[in-house]
């Protein structure tokens, strides 16, 4: 047996509602049925994905090969260098 009853929505929510059931050739109807469906079948329960951590740097620090600090020239250039390759990978 089917009743009917009345639900408010967000508009912007129903407007796309009413477009995946039209794309999916069915009634609002069946789409919100499944929805529900698909909710209570769950409980109480939302089910998440495993989290992604971003990577951790194992690093242990210290200068880079052929890095000198006290020729400051040299750290510029370097720096330059570093810029130029950036603005490369952009293009």
């Amino acid at each position: 047996m089917t009743e009917r009853t009345t639900v408010r929505l967000p508009a912007d929510l129903l407007s796309r509602a009413k477009r995946k059931a039209a794309a999916e050739r069915r009634t609002l109807t069946s789409l919100i049925e499944d929805g529900l469906r698909l909710v209570v079948a769950g409980g109480s329960k939302t089910t998440r994905g495993k989290r992604i951590l971003p990577p951790i740097s194992k690093a242990t620090g210290g200068l880079m090969p052929g890095v000198d600090l006290t020729d400051l020239s040299t750290v510029q250039e370097a720096d330059d260098l570093d810029q130029v390759e950036r603005m490369q990978r952009l293009k």
